[in-house]
């Protein structure tokens, strides 16, 4: 694009200001309604640290601390735990600790104002919890009085639309009967007390529907290779959104404190039916002991006890070790085998010296902990749970065949001390066997305290790790808020409303100006028809047709540049007057009011003017001039009778004494052949030396070929094209043909009504009326 394009088109739409400036003033009014009226959302938001297993135990031990953290596979683990704090069941339970599914409103005239904290009135229901979690209803209530109160059905009117007779009058403390159970309304008290004559709604919602909606407004963010988890909510309310996120947090750790409890109890509930069975076998053991000793009148066992050797009393250590190890794999055993478990979650830490089953039951408790997390928001077909039972089937698979190695191990371990006890019980043979058999039962005695001894241990291990857990989350910051609206944006609602309300005026000039196909300047006329281009007349008022001697106005200034350029052309004409005819393409083009101010123009600077009205079918000439002819015949009647001289036709001005007219005379049915006669040529001649310039006024040449049959007789053609009132294709059509041929001698291009408020283009002329006056802030030209 040129310079000059490019300043017209800048001046196009700085011609359109008002236009752009009523649609900007529009919309930013608009803005301004819809900023004024709009429900605002707040943003909350909270840092968490997600803590490793690990540290979420108060009493860590050296070794644990050494080990690999719970996260050093990268985030993927922080992944599945950002799942759980945004999972339906965790925000559900928010929604039910919070209430959110009731919601009070003050309904105004225009817009209605949630009340979160502290409303003015309280809803006690009778039926239970899983009821109204499921309800959905609107109450409409109007408070009457301090102790009374109406209420309306839901018929989608709100209350200012409602006449009072319509509602039901109740009193504060009243059981009122609804579809959903009965309820209880209390009133608040103090400064949140009911306002008489306010108009409440309370809203009821299923925690379902609630669900769906807060999960979608909760934002979860984390950096890489960290561990610490920014939480965010936007929310109309913004107490409301801090609660939610810090209750967030509190259900979280409650979850997952539940989570890792499970494992200790199921060890403990282990341990304990382990202990009545070893209690019941150790009962047995001490009443036959017990009936021995009575039958055999064995009491003086002290005295006895040097037959004992060292080496017999280390060998029965090691059988009652390997024995406990062989009972516990057993009970262990009978725990994988068992299929009524209310959990897949397996003792750990109950006393097998062994890394390997340590190991394997450590991971298998740990997928059933997480495949029953992801259980609790998915079904057992979800490709993640399939994978998880395998790898928990697996393992299991892989903990029985260790434990049957291992038992194997024992039996084979036992049976060879139990061997090497017999090779030391035959060394005792002077021991009597009574006394033999009393040693048999006091080592199954001691068997089964040991072990009893043992699992007593174990149970007061697993009820001291039950209370040793901490939260999952530590709180790094609690939920805060700025109090500062995140939406509307006020900055960009009225940046919005500024660009939309240019767009639409700009867009419809820009669309405006593409159709557009009229001329309106030099550069529209110069590229449809590339000929000589003489001059511009401004658009003036209908009022001020003529322009007189002393003129300043643009018009005047005007017709005194288009004299001189029509000088400069004719510059090389012989002492004979110069004649000057204006033409147009079609009528109303300002050929008639050219003509005649361009003659009035000329004539102001001493020359003598003669000015011929040749469009005899349309004459304007006389009316433009406000004079009557002082003649009764004309041009056509000149040509018509051969007995009028030229001389007979002319009128001259009272007011103008060197410009004189030739009035077109009567008009007649055969134009065309009267200005085929040569009475035009003797017309021209006649006056040729009289007048310095003759201006003839012909006929619009898209019209009638009058014009071009008194062309030859032309030294300039001034063609008039009106701004902004012919089509380019038009003028094309009709003049291109003529100038191309050259059928109109000196063919020079006059633009008539230029308005630079029109497209934002034109041309300055004079100074106007007043010089000095200064423009206003507006004019931009």
């Amino acid at each position: 694009m040129s310079t000059n394009e490019l300043k017209k088109t800048i001046d196009l739409y700085l011609s359109r200001w008002k236009l752009i400036s009523f649609f900007v003033i529009i919309s930013l009014a608009l803005a301004y309604t819809y900023l004024r009226y709009a429900t605002y959302e707040y943003q909350a938001a909270a840092s968490i640290k997600i803590k490793d297993d690990k540290q979420s135990q108060k009493l860590p031990s050296i070794s644990e601390l050494n080990k690999g953290s719970l996260f050093s596979d990268g985030n993927t683990k922080i992944n599945d735990e950002i799942e759980v704090l945004t999972s339906r069941a965790l925000i559900a339970n928010v929604i039910k600790k919070l209430n959110l599914n009731i919601r009070y409103y003050e309904q105004g005239k225009i817009k209605e104002q949630e009340l979160y904290k502290n409303p003015p009135i309280a809803l006690n229901f009778f039926a239970s919890d899983s009821i109204m979690h499921q309800v959905d209803t609107t109450l409409f209530i109007k408070i009457k009085s301090p102790s009374q109160f109406l209420m309306f059905q839901d018929d989608g009117k709100s209350l200012i639309d409602r006449d009072d007779a319509g509602g039901k009058l109740f009193s504060f403390g009243d059981r009122i009967k609804t579809g959903f159970g009965d309820m209880v309304i209390v009133p608040n008290t103090d400064k949140y007390a009911p306002r008489i004559g306010s108009n409440l709604k309370v809203s009821i919602n299923p925690v379902n529907s609630l669900v769906n909606k807060y999960q979608s407004k909760i934002s979860t963010a984390i950096e890489k290779e960290s561990t610490i988890v920014k939480l965010s909510l936007k929310d109309n309310i913004p107490d409301r959104a801090i609660d939610i996120l810090n209750q967030i947090i509190k259900e979280y750790n409650n979850d997952v404190i539940l989570d890792k409890e499970e494992v200790i109890k199921v060890t403990s509930d282990f341990i304990n039916n382990r202990l009545e069975l070893v209690f019941k076998e150790l009962e047995e053991v001490d009443f036959t002991a017990e009936q021995l000793q009575k039958r055999n009148n064995l009491t003086a066992l002290g005295s006895q006890a040097d037959i004992y050797l060292q080496s017999e009393k280390q060998n029965e250590f090691q059988i009652s070790s390997t024995t406990n190890k062989i009972q516990l794999i057993d009970y262990l055993q009978e725990e994988i085998k068992e299929k009524n478990k209310r959990s897949d979650l397996l003792p750990a830490n109950i006393g097998i010296d062994d890394s390997n089953v340590s190991q394997v039951t450590k991971s298998h408790n740990e997928l059933v902990a997480q495949r029953d997390k992801i259980l609790k928001n998915s079904t057992e077909k979800n490709p993640v749970v399939i994978n998880l039972n395998n790898q928990i089937d697996a393992l299991k698979s892989n903990l029985e065949s260790s434990l049957e190695n291992m038992r194997r191990t024992s039996e084979i371990t036992l049976n060879s001390l139990n061997r090497e006890d017999a090779r030391i019980r035959g060394q005792l043979y002077s021991a009597p066997t009574k006394q033999r058999q009393l040693r048999d039962i006091e080592r199954q005695q001691s068997i089964k305290e040991s072990l009893y001894m043992f699992l007593l241990e174990k149970r007061e291990e697993s009820a001291i790790s039950l209370g040793m857990f901490t939260p999952n989350a530590k709180v790094i910051e609690t939920a805060y808020s700025t109090y500062n609206p995140v939406a509307p944006n006020k900055m960009m609602t009225y940046l919005g409303a500024l660009m939309f309300g240019m767009m639409i005026p700009i867009g419809f000039i820009f669309v405006m100006d593409m159709l557009d196909t009229k001329i309106y300047d030099k550069d529209d006329l110069l590229g449809t028809l590339m000929a000589p281009y003489i001059g511009d007349i401004p658009l003036t008022s209908k009022k001020t047709k003529l322009i007189n001697k002393i003129d300043y106005s643009p018009k005047a200034e005007s017709f005194r540049i288009l004299r001189s350029n029509i000088d400069f052309v004719l510059s090389d004409h012989d002492l004979s007057a110069k004649k000057i005819f204006i033409t147009s393409t079609r009528a109303q083009e300002g050929k008639s009011h050219t003509s005649t101010n361009l003659a009035s123009s000329i004539s102001f600077s001493e020359k003598s003017v003669l000015l011929i009205e040749m469009d005899i079918r349309v004459p304007k000439i006389m009316q433009y001039l406000k004079e009557k002819p002082t003649t009764k015949v004309g041009l056509s009647d000149y040509l018509a009778d051969k007995k009028l001289s030229p001389d007979d036709i002319v009128t001259k001005l009272k007011n103008n004494p060197n410009l004189d007219v030739i009035a077109s005379g009567t008009i007649p049915p055969n134009p065309s052949e009267l200005l085929m006669s040569n009475r035009v040529g003797e017309l021209f001649n006649h006056f040729k030396d009289k007048y310095d310039y003759i201006v003839v006024d012909g006929s619009a040449v898209g019209l009638v070929s009058d014009t071009l049959l008194i062309a030859k007789f032309a030294d300039i053609f001034i063609y008039v094209v009106s701004a902004d009132n012919i089509d380019k294709r038009h003028l094309a059509a009709v003049a291109k043909p003529l100038l191309k041929d050259s059928r109109l001698p000196k063919m020079h291009l006059l633009l008539n009504g230029t308005n630079f408020d029109k497209k934002g283009y034109g041309y300055g002329y004079g100074y106007g009326k007043d010089p000095g006056k200064k423009k206003k802030w507006y004019q931009f030209s």
